[in-house]
């Protein structure tokens, strides 16, 4: 490159947050501290004057995608510029591959003179080795730099995300930072009343385009216009108005948003690189979730619940805003479809029936037909009756809390659990049979590993089915039924003569209709009932044990045989056949 008799210079100047991070560096990286120097050094040349200065604050050297360097770069291309001047390499970028190419190439190319200060290089006048061996270096240690300090602040992150510490830039809609604690997320009563009300108007019956409209209906501001309000400098990609109003997929965002129940979820995407802004999103599963780290909005049962109905087609009839009682719950029992609502009319009275659907599409099912009413009846009646057994059992949960009763021996005592050690000690037996197997050469050593595999599966998925069981046990000795149902409720289920959907909502899971009109509910606490009344049986074990014990005084001990209705009552309890 020949010397010019003057330049026209770019001064360029950066400073990213990792490089303000670091207290130690903070002030000689500063934007002032590196324009100083420069302005210092053009003072002391008699062929260089400023053109302008090009300043990128607050991004980082990990790539090229600044606004003030591609404006720098723009009027280089124009002939404007002649000469770059930085405090050191790091500022100019930390790329080493694109910073070799920008300083090697394409700035030679447009007969740029680029000075690096404190590196002492000036394209001008590098020798071969500075250009081909120090210049890589550098860049090559500012790189790695760069690397460094990202997986630093990613561990640090993740981190303060498995203590549930709250990392976003924004709370989300509902929750309000800390002023005390950025980290900590406090309730907005406004919004957290909003959402309240959206996940109310779900379990009603009401479709997410139908809560967006009435919520738009009501002058509710969206929650981007509502943090803009609030005065937060918030966009989102999702905005396609001036004016961002509600939509059905704003309101979807909220129903199954975890946070809403107390669980701080995050860690749901991550940068490609240090090097590439884009970010992917990451496997549910990978997901950091902590419980407990902020008030919860909407409970546990509810958001549950919605989740459900959110598998379900609940879009309205024409020209009402919500759907019909059973949307969501009536299942034909022999196909599975959900059943569809008919309504005949005839010389001006009403008939309303429910049917299965598929023979409608000539998939081989039957109509399943049932009128509505009946089916209000029977459903009542049985729930009715599941309830008054259930609140009859549930006494016993007082006589454990009075009485030395043993997690071990409860346990031992529930069908479940037996039923499940068993199925464990078939799987182990059939694992150990394959070697037999193999040794004879009934099987090849491709089935002996492809069972082997299955087996272990079964075995870990019996022993997860186990610790569910014992944990439903544990809930019940620490809290009481109250822990997983509402009493209250349940007693003033038994005094109502008419079916509603919050009844549906509160203790109904799925209803199954069959063709010989057999209806079978399936019980939302259905795993928490069967515990009560095994409970209820193991008492009632353990009493007449104890009074054949008394009585036997020296007689030999008569031999009873003992058949536990919570068994039989679990398979009701899981599905309740009403007549």
């Amino acid at each position: 490159m020949k010397a010019k008799d003057f330049y026209n210079v770019a001064v360029y100047l950066r400073l990213s947050r990792d490089d303000e991070s670091d207290g130690s560096s903070a002030e000689s990286n500063s934007i002032r501290s590196q324009r100083d120097m420069i302005r210092s050094y053009i003072r002391k040349q008699d062929d260089m004057e400023i053109y302008d200065i090009y300043v990128d604050d607050g991004w980082s050297g990990a790539n090229f995608d600044r606004p003030s360097f591609k404006r720098m770069m723009e009027d280089i291309e124009a002939g404007h510029v002649d000469c770059v001047i930085v405090k050191d390499l790091s500022r100019f970028g930390r790329d080493y591959i694109e910073a070799g190419r920008l300083i090697q190439k394409t700035l030679p190319a447009f007969s740029v003179r680029f000075i690096a200060l404190n590196d002492n290089f000036d394209s001008l006048t590098a020798d071969f080795n500075e250009k081909t061996l120090v210049l890589p270096v550098k860049n090559f240690v500012n790189d790695a730099y760069c690397s460094d300090i990202s997986k630093k602040v990613r561990s640090h992150q993740q981190v303060k995300r498995e203590k549930g510490d709250f990392i976003g830039a924004f709370a989300v809609y509902g929750y309000r930072k800390d002023p005390e604690n950025i980290n900590h997320l406090l309730v907005d009563e406004y919004a957290a009343g909003i959402v309240k009300k959206i996940f109310a108007w779900k379990i009603a019956g009401l479709s997410n385009l139908a809560i967006a409209e009435k919520l738009d209906g009501m002058g509710i501001l969206s929650p981007m216009e509502y943090k803009k309000s609030q005065g937060e400098k918030f966009s989102t990609g999702f905005a396609t108005h001036v004016k961002a109003k509600w939509s059905a997929v704003a309101v979807k965002r909220i129903l199954t948003n975890e946070l809403y129940m107390g669980m701080m979820v995050q860690g749901k995407n991550e940068k490609v690189s240090h090097k590439v802004k884009r970010s992917v999103e990451k496997p549910k599963e990978e997901w950091v979730r902590v419980w407990d780290t902020h008030e919860a909005v909407v409970s546990a049962e509810d958001f549950e619940t919605v989740q459900k109905l959110l598998e379900v087609d609940t879009r309205a009839s024409s020209g009402k805003a919500g759907c019909h009682m059973f949307t969501g719950f009536l299942f034909c029992g022999d196909c599975g479809e959900p059943m569809i609502r008919r309504v005949n009319r005839y010389k001006g009275t009403e008939k309303v029936y429910f049917i299965c659907p598929t023979r409608n599409k000539g998939l081989g099912c039957t109509r399943h037909s049932i009128p509505e009413e009946k089916l209000k009846h029977l459903i009542l009646a049985g729930l009715q009756q599941q309830l008054a057994l259930f609140l009859d059992k549930s006494h016993v949960l007082a006589q454990i809390e009075t009485m030395e009763v043993q997690f071990d021996e409860v346990t031992a005592f529930d069908k479940e659990i037996q039923k499940l050690h068993q199925e464990q000690e078939k799987y182990v037996s059939l694992r150990t049979g394959l070697y037999e197997d193999l040794k004879r050469g009934i099987i090849t050593e491709e089935d002996f590993r492809d069972f082997r595999q299955i087996y272990e599966t079964q075995y870990q998925e019996a022993e997860e089915a186990i610790r569910q069981q014992e944990e439903a046990i544990k809930v019940l000795f620490k809290a009481g039924v109250a822990a997983g149902a509402n009493l209250e409720k349940m007693k003033s289920t038994l005094e109502i003569t008419e079916l509603s959907r919050n009844i549906l909502v509160t203790f109904v899971s799925r209803i199954f209709v069959y063709e010989d009109k057999r209806v079978f509910l399936e019980l939302k606490a259905k795993d928490m009932f069967v515990k009560v009344l095994m409970l209820a049986d193991f008492m009632e074990h353990r009493e007449n044990t104890s009074i054949m014990e008394q009585e036997r005084g020296g007689r030999q001990m008569r031999s009873i045989s003992l058949m536990p209705s919570a068994d039989m009552a679990g398979d009701v309890l899981r599905r309740v056949p009403l007549p």
